[in-house]
């Protein structure tokens, strides 16, 4: 039932713009992810089956229960056993899943190509290396679209406080080049990202930028159900350092002065999930801070929804700096206001009138902000409807044309021509305040 129900909330918007008429391709799709959980791979995904192409995905099981293949929606899904939590401390531990689904994903695609084979491959980084799985494919002519959801040698200089010119890092940057080098085409999931990219593995020809746009047809806005008894604020994501959900927890006891009903709950696994329920604990939060296991996408969209306050205390002397939080568009869609760090990245596309910015590594000035944004209902109120229209300009239904586009470019050899979505209207903007920028043509 909820493969069906996936299905139907993620089919094509109508409004979306034509999606052109093509003879049926056939795709494969690699990621180290859960599929159910992973909105950017099923954006993709649910968008070829869309228009009918076939569609195959080889992931990872969220638990061991899981069966080795099943049918979500119009997608076929291959899930291989291997990591089932992201509580990896050692880098041996981090690697070694890594090497074990690379594996078997590469027996499964070749397997699967030889049977019926593919007209193009879509490999979702991390890691890089799991392009390498397509070899096969690629040399018996399928094309392959390497996918950069997450720089490498930055996240694993963050991860494991790495210099960058730490051997690891510099294999790493290795390859990565070699990665790109055997890609047909790259995509990068941010703009910040494109120019280090460009400058050590690929020429920017080769390159797209696609953001995790928002998909409107899942995140949108609906009635709260919810009573009013608690003021719920919501983070949902990795529970990683650089996410900076410590700097969160300690803003809580200010919190809690002003608004006593305060409940600051946190949906999600990660390295730091342990020492983060302690600190909770030794703040006598335990009451206040409730820690929940990751759910599919189904459920996020809905605990979201239904949620106060949205916040993204991501740190800013790290990875966090430049990694760009699908959360908070999709915060903005389900018209839900949003809590943000003042990043490098966010403030690269957001501005002071869709989110309310706050000093990284700051827990009082988190506080502060939380404060007013719960307390001050005009605020509330214009937030809310600014970023719902920032939202609606820079969803996924305005800007999957222009992946289809670069599916069809490359199985049919010949340039890739962006679509060029249509732009709405000015996005809302608050006095003094700069212009976020439009994402619908990157």
């Amino acid at each position: 039932m909820q493969a069906n129900r996936l299905h139907n909330d993620l089919k094509p918007c109508p409004e979306a713009g034509s999606l052109k008429a093509v003879a049926s391709r056939r795709i494969a799709m690699i990621a180290y992810s859960n599929y159910k959980c992973d909105n950017r791979v099923i954006r993709y995904a649910e968008a070829l089956a869309g228009r009918g192409d076939t569609v195959e995905v080889i992931a990872l099981k969220q638990d061991p229960s899981q069966s080795a293949v099943e049918q979500v929606g119009s997608v076929q899904v291959y899930q291989v056993g291997g990591r089932y939590s992201k509580n990896q401390k050692s880098q041996g531990d981090y690697l070694w899943p890594l090497f074990w689904f690379w594996l078997a994903a590469m027996v499964r695609l070749t397997w699967r190509h030889f049977r019926h084979p593919y007209d193009l491959i879509h490999v979702h980084n991390m890691p890089d290396f799991l392009v390498f799985a397509a070899l096969i494919p690629k040399l018996t002519g399928a094309k392959v679209i390497l996918d950069i959801h997450d720089i490498m040698p930055e996240l694993y200089a963050s991860k494991f406080h790495k210099q960058e010119d730490a051997f690891g890092i510099r294999i790493l940057k290795l390859i990565e080049r070699a990665s790109a080098r055997l890609a047909d085409h790259v995509i990068i999931s941010n703009h910040l990202w494109l120019k280090p990219f460009v400058s050590r593995s690929a020429p920017e020809q080769k390159c797209s930028v696609f953001i995790n746009h928002v998909n409107q047809n899942l995140f949108n806005r609906r009635q709260n159900s919810r009573d009013g008894e608690k003021r719920i604020i919501l983070f949902p994501g990795g529970l990683q350092w650089h996410q900076g959900l410590d700097i969160a927890i300690r803003a809580m006891p200010a919190v809690l002065e002003k608004i006593p009903n305060a409940e600051f709950h946190i949906y999600g696994d990660g390295s730091m999930k342990g020492e983060w329920i302690k600190l909770a604990r030794d703040l006598g939060l335990a009451d206040s801070v409730r820690f929940f296991d990751p759910r599919p996408l189904l459920e996020i969209a809905e605990v979201m929804s239904s949620a106060d306050l949205g916040i993204v205390p991501k740190r800013a002397d790290s990875f966090g700096n430049e990694a760009y939080s699908t959360k908070i568009m999709e915060f903005m869609s389900l018209g839900v206001p949003v809590v943000v760090s003042s990043t490098k990245i966010d403030r690269y596309y957001f501005n002071d009138s869709v989110v309310r910015f706050f000093e990284s590594g700051n827990s009082d000035a988190l506080a502060d902000a939380i404060v007013e944004v719960l307390l001050n209902g005009g605020l509330r109120q214009r937030m809310i409807a600014n970023a719902l229209e920032y939202a609606d300009q820079n969803s996924w239904q305005r800007r999957q044309d222009d992946y289809l586009e670069l599916v069809d470019s490359l199985i049919e050899n010949r340039p890739y021509i962006s679509t060029g979505a249509k732009k709405g209207p000015p996005i809302p903007v608050a006095p003094g305040v700069t212009e976020s920028r439009s994402l619908v043509a990157d």
